[in-house]
């Protein structure tokens, strides 16, 4: 009565497959099973429903389709009959379904076969079985420099707070002058393995131990400032590089400066840079600009003017016969560069006219007007 009712449940479960499992995979009935596991893997990562742009249904048709044509009695079948009847994925049941979760018991279609999810989609993501490095955190903060400290670049210290290794022990979680131990929760290995029967056989998954965090050791006695995990919370203090000629908006990268956790490598920190409006200076590339006002006399007669720059003060010879919005170039006096280069300072005449005349400053411009000036 038993083998009548598991029978029943099978030809209930999977019905005559609708799907080409060949072409779910985009690989021709002659493909190997290397091609095979290299179309799956493939496709596996792209739906893969945790990446941005996953399909959960198309990776789960990718899954049932490995599950048959890997298996070489599973393929023989469906090629065969279209269908699979020893337990496997070929009646359209997607990948993770579990009749356990409806109260009935199938482990005895395996026949106590172990499947390891690591070996199908471990190195799809990670290479493999090898474990991730885990990773702390990014952190972001803003700092608001001057248009000079932009162009030559300077140097700030903040203060943060953040979990950063624990400066007691050091990181390593055990009070300082006391050794550590083989990890009593996963023996030293790191990893916990942990067994689960579905009905498509018995999965093992591994995964870090939460206690040594995949080191194997654990500390005999644990830290008396970090509670043993190697980590604490507290103000730090950062000093920020600040290139020369950084633009507005640009972030500057402090790699393993963001938070620590347990077993794991620090995130990174991201500096934004806000630079303020200077009220003469704009940039252009590498170059520096400003308009200076010049009067028409001097325009027409030529003189020399005294410059504030971000330098300090400088002279700056006006020629004779200078027009209005012709720019003067000073070599050098621009945003610093590698090896010890500038960009130049570009200065923009700006002819300004008297709003009065006095009666002989009218006589003059008349005699010039009549001498065709």
């Amino acid at each position: 009565m038993a083998v009548i009712k598991r029978f029943s449940y099978i030809l209930i479960q999977l019905p005559m497959a609708n799907k080409d499992y060949y072409e779910s995979l985009g690989v021709p009935k002659s493909a190997s099973k290397d091609d095979i596991k290299k179309a799956f893997r493939k496709l596996a990562h792209k739906y893969h429903p945790d990446k941005e742009g996953g399909n959960e249904a198309m990776f789960k048709e990718v899954n049932e389709a490995y599950s048959v044509l890997s298996d070489d009695k599973k393929r023989a079948e469906y090629d065969s009959y279209g269908r699979v009847f020893n337990g496997g994925a070929g009646g359209g049941q997607g990948a993770g379904f579990n009749p356990n979760d409806f109260g009935f018991d199938f482990s005895g279609f395996t026949n106590g076969q172990e499947f390891d999810l690591g070996d199908i989609f471990g190195d799809i993501f990670g290479g493999g079985r090898q474990a991730r490095t885990k990773r702390g955190r990014d952190i972001s903060m803003d700092i608001e420099l001057s248009f000079k400290e932009a162009v030559f670049g300077t140097e700030r210290t903040v203060l943060l707070t953040k979990a950063a290794q624990c400066e007691r022990c050091k990181g390593s979680g055990a009070e300082p002058g006391t050794e550590k131990i083989t990890c009593t929760t996963c023996n030293g290995k790191g990893r916990i393995r942990e067994m689960r029967r579905s009905f498509f056989g018995t999965f093992a998954t591994e995964t870090t131990c939460n206690t040594c965090y995949g080191s194997g050791k654990m500390p005999k006695v644990k830290c008396k400032e970090c509670g043993g995990l190697g980590i604490e919370r507290k103000q730090h203090e950062v000093r920020i590089a600040v290139p020369a000629g950084i633009e507005n908006g640009e972030m500057i990268r402090m790699s393993g400066l963001g938070e620590a956790i347990p077993g794991g490598v620090p995130g990174d920190l991201y500096v934004k840079i806000h630079v303020k409006r200077d009220p003469v200076f704009t940039k252009d590339g590498n170059d520096l600009r400003m308009e200076l006002k010049v009067k028409l006399s001097d325009a027409l007669l030529g003189n020399e003017y005294s410059v504030a720059t971000l330098d300090g003060d400088i002279k700056v010879k006006i020629p004779s016969g200078v027009t209005h919005g012709e720019l003067l170039r000073v070599k050098g006096k621009g945003v610093p560069q590698e090896k010890g280069k500038r960009g130049d300072l570009l200065i923009r005449v700006s002819i300004t006219l008297p709003s009065k005349l006095s009666g002989e400053a009218k006589r003059l411009i008349e005699a010039l007007r009549k001498e065709g000036i």
